[in-house]
């Protein structure tokens, strides 16, 4: 059993990074995935286009119990970094919205451009692979089904708890406590909301309307479109959210981000009288929601609702608060929020401070972003910082 320098357990986004760049320095990797082929998330991610990254990385955007855990490896390999990766490779990409970048092919694109450099750095890449134990003596001792791998180096890199049906398993955190690595409880985050009796009812007759809101909730708020679907709430801004909310939260919506909706409804009393609420509303609104904020007011013409009944119309409009049944889960979470604690880490080179040589890296580090390419950033980041460290 020849032993490498290094086993990376997980090729995905932040794996296969850490292979490359550890490779590039000379150092001998295998990539051990327990998929028949690598990268499974980056050929579904952003649509099958690849929200690679996003203009906008900053580390306030990203969730943490350290929030100022991440700024070393952002810092140290920025977006700009990644960009100029792929321009080198010749992948055309664009600017969609919010500073999120796609590839304006496939995202096959991407997933070859790392297994390239891969291949020119003499990575080997072990999939169908599934590691049953790994021990440390002098050097560590991966077994797995397909045989056993020694090396003096293992980054666990084999994400989080999120799809599980791409194979996403508790593997990295199972792993890290065995080694007395502490654990920020996982929950699922970019996920829908489930609701429940009334609003699940609201919610599935508007099913598959969307409208841009502001939806806040814990002192976080995010303006984008949310989604009507026949569970609940889905959508950009609700997907954003949910990453800040625990059960028991309420969430506040506001349908009408920067207008003064009373002044707006008793204008348009005076200037469009003979006028339903709904009517007025579809103006604003896409007609099936309008309809349905406009049931709780009286019938009949806007000029015969009171100051009252526009403002408490308003009301509803601006502050709709609502506290969600339960996320769908994760079988519908994007990414996990939570994983192994950054005070077991370093933060420049994302080795554990109890065991040397073992290294954490990506989606199973207690580093969440928001949507848009910021969660493939941490995977380059934090993938690029262990690689050169290894």
């Amino acid at each position: 059993m020849e032993p490498f320098d290094v086993a990376i357990a997980g090729a995905g986004a932040a794996g296969l990074m850490c292979a490359m760049v550890a490779g590039q320095r000379g150092r001998r990797a295998v990539l051990i995935e327990h998929n028949s082929a690598p990268g499974a998330k980056i050929l579904i991610s952003g649509g099958g286009r690849c929200n690679f990254t996003n203009l906008g990385i900053a580390p306030e955007r990203f969730i943490s119990t350290n929030p100022h855990f991440c700024k070393s490896a952002l810092s140290r390999y920025s977006a700009g970094n990644f960009i100029a990766l792929v321009e080198r490779h010749r992948i055309a990409y664009h600017e969609k919205t919010l500073g999120q970048l796609f590839c304006d092919g496939s995202a096959r694109a991407i997933l070859d451009m790392l297994l390239a450099e891969c291949r020119v750095a003499r990575v080997e890449v072990c999939c169908g692979a599934k590691i049953t134990g790994i021990e440390r003596a002098d050097d560590f001792r991966i077994a797995t089904d397909r045989g056993d791998f020694a090396a003096a180096a293992v980054v666990l890199a084999t994400g989080g708890l999120s799809i599980p049906k791409m194979g996403a398993t508790s593997f990295a955190y199972d792993t890290a406590r065995r080694f007395g690595l502490a654990i920020v409880e996982p929950r699922p985050g970019l996920v829908p909301f489930r609701m429940q009796g009334a609003v699940l009812e609201l919610c599935r007759s508007l099913s598959g309307v969307s409208a841009e809101a502001m939806v806040a909730c814990r002192d976080t708020s995010f303006r984008e479109s949310l989604l009507f679907t026949h569970r609940g709430l889905s959508g950009p801004a609700i997907l954003q959210i949910s990453s800040y909310w625990r059960q028991g939260d309420a969430i506040s919506i506001d349908l009408l981000p920067e207008l003064d909706a009373e002044a707006f409804l008793k204008d348009r009393r005076r200037t469009r009288p003979r006028a339903e609420l709904k009517t007025i509303l579809a103006e604003l609104l896409p007609a099936r929601l309008a309809e349905k904020f406009a049931e709780d007011a009286p019938a009949g013409a806007i000029a015969n609702l009171s100051d009252q009944a526009l403002a408490q119309a308003a009301a509803r409009l601006k502050r709709w608060h609502l506290t969600p049944a339960d996320t769908e889960g994760w079988g519908r979470a994007e990414v996990t929020v939570g994983g192994v604690d950054t005070a077991e880490l370093s933060s420049k080179t994302m080795e554990s401070k109890k065991v040397p040589g073992l290294y954490v890296i990506g989606e199973a580090v207690d580093v969440t972003g928001w949507l848009g390419g910021y969660n493939f950033q941490w995977a380059w980041s934090s993938g690029w910082c262990a690689g050169e460290a290894i």
